[in-house]
This record gives structure tokens, sequence and C-alpha cells, in this order.
């Protein structure tokens, strides 16, 4: 189930954006099977994200997912795509972690949401970049996906609103 996305936008967008110099860890791979091309897929057992190209081919990224019993499975689509945004902590992690901020500004090394987010159709989640590097590959999130900064600049310019996102836990 899909909740109410809770973000404020910084409207703007740097030349030096897509330009970073860290070491990509996307792949280009098999697609996985049934899926059109143009379609997002998280396998949260893999912690693997797929976007799907034609040829029978996928560019795979490693990626954080939802801490167990904060995962979530079903499919929705990009609704809307934010460069350094600022970040309002959900009702939970407020509740979690009550010291934190309100607003943590974009930009911000403290901002959870990294060098870009794009939210998911009907709830609070969405697929972004981390200041937090070492927690790719893990069960850290309250639902969202996270990703290397490099890799959500990469993906961020492969995808449109509307882009298909299907989040399984094959």
């Amino acid at each position: 189930m899909l909740r109410k996305f809770a973000v404020t936008i910084t409207a703007t967008i740097t030349m030096g954006f897509f330009a970073g110099t860290a070491v990509q860890a996307r792949e280009i791979v098999g697609a996985p099977a049934g899926y059109s091309p143009g379609t997002i897929v998280v396998k949260t057992s893999e912690r693997r994200l797929y976007y799907v190209m034609g040829g029978g081919q996928a560019v795979r990224y490693p990626v954080g997912v939802g801490k167990p019993g904060k995962q979530w499975a079903g499919t929705t689509m990009i609704s809307g795509k934010y460069l350094a945004p600022a970040w309002s902590p959900p009702a939970e992690v407020k509740h979690d972690k009550p010291g934190i901020p309100n607003v943590i500004a974009g930009g911000s090394p403290r901002n959870p949401m990294g060098v870009a987010a794009m939210t998911l159709f009907g709830g609070e989640y969405a697929i972004h970049g981390t200041n937090m590097p070492n927690s790719i590959g893990g069960y850290v999130s309250y639902g969202c996906v996270r990703m290397y900064n490099q890799d959500i600049s990469d993906l961020f310019q492969r995808v449109s609103v509307g882009t298909p996102v299907v989040v399984t836990s094959r």
C-alpha cells in the first residue's frame, strides 16, 4: 500500500549534476522475463533495480530496500522527478526519530534523498539517491528504494514521469 509522499521540491538544476566521477555500480544484463522495455523492476530479495531496455537487455543497479516490516510490493509509476529535493520525514519516521528536523534542505549531506528523487504515484515512497552509500545492498529504508547518487543520476536521465515501476519480492 502506498502512502502520501511528503517532499518539498527545490527547482534548482545544476549543470554538473550528471558529471560524477565515482565508480559506476550499474551493469548491462539480461532483462527479467515478462516485462516491457521502459519498465523499472525492483527485486527486493536481490536488492537490485532493473531498467528494462529493448533487445532483451536491462541496466541493473544495486539498491537499498525496505527494512523487514517496511517492505511493499506492487505496481505503480513515476509521478515526479526532482533534483536536489528537500525532504520532510513521513510521520512514521518522525515517530521513530523525534529529533529529526521537519525539513532537511536539498543538497544537505544529512538529506536522505541524495542528488535526485523520483516519487512513486499514490504514496510516500520514492526511488532516490543517498548520502549514505554504505546502505546500498541492505534492508535499510522505510520502503523507499535507495541508489548510489551516480546511479540515480543515470536512471533519472533514462526515465520520464509515467514510467511503470514494479516492486516484487521475487
